[in-house]
Formats: structure tokens, sequence, C-alpha cells
């Protein structure tokens, strides 16, 4: 038996040709399933450089926290060296207690100054106040005759 013209266009290659139809959705299925291996990817990625992010500020913070603390060794450290320079423990410890005091005395007498040019936000409360009387005003029907209002 001949091939019929039909049997050369139907087959290509030895595979039959499949309908238009039937590859767009195969191909849709293919891009799903490629867009669903591509999120999972992301996922598994974000999710380690979440984890190795959240360990790297825990351990920021600890060092931080430890630097805050070997400052109270620094400052016992300068009040001993005093002592070594011959000033009785008591006062050395004074000193160094005295030097804390003036560092935050002037720390608060900055804080103030920087609290006295705090400003209020003056646009901000001129827009609200211009919104409220927006809102306050009532439609052109429904104003009473007897009244006029002044801007």
């Amino acid at each position: 038996m001949h091939p019929g013209p039909l049997d050369g266009q139907a087959r290509q290659g030895g595979r039959p040709q499949q309908p238009i139809g039937a590859l767009f959705g195969t191909a849709s299925e293919h891009m799903s399933t490629l867009i669903r291996g591509e999120v999972e990817l992301a996922k598994a990625e974000i999710t380690t450089s979440a984890k190795r992010g959240g360990i790297g500020a825990g351990m920021f913070g600890a060092a931080g926290v430890i630097a805050l603390f070997s400052v109270v060794f620094l400052f016992i450290a300068l009040a001993e060296g005093l002592v070594a320079l011959g000033l009785p423990r008591w006062v050395s410890y004074l000193i160094v207690w005295a030097f804390f005091v003036a560092i935050a005395g002037l720390l608060a007498l900055i804080g103030m100054r920087m609290l006295k040019k705090v400003k209020a936000p003056e646009r901000t409360i001129e827009t609200l106040k211009d919104s409220k009387e927006l809102l306050s005003r009532q439609a052109p029907g429904q104003r009473s005759p007897g009244i006029a209002r002044t801007p």
C-alpha cells in the first residue's frame, strides 16, 4: 500500500503531528513546571540566605554586647592605673566616676539643645486644617439660605 498525501503530512520523522491546542497545552504544562521549579529554587536560596543573615546578625549583636561589657573593665583598668601612679584607690575610682558623670552631663546638654530645635510640622498642620475645612463644608443644595458663610 502506498502512503497517501495525508500520511506524509501527518508524520514528520516518524512521529505523528499534534494539534496546535495540544502543543499549547504541553508548552503551558512545561512552563508551569519550570516556573514552579524556579520558585522552589528561589525559596531554598532565600531560606539559606535568611538563616545565614540571622546567624550573622546574632553574632554581630553578641559582639556588641561583649564589647559593651568590656568597657567596664577598661574603666577599672583606668582606675587601677591611677592607683599605680600613687593615688589612693578610692580617689582613683572617684575620678573615673566623675569622668562618667561629666560625659553624661555633656550628652544631656547636647540632647537638650537638639530637642529645643525640634519644630512642629507646620505645613502638615496647615494642610490638615484646610482638609478639615473642606470636609466640613456642605454641598450647595444643603446650605441654609439665611446663613452666609465668610471664609
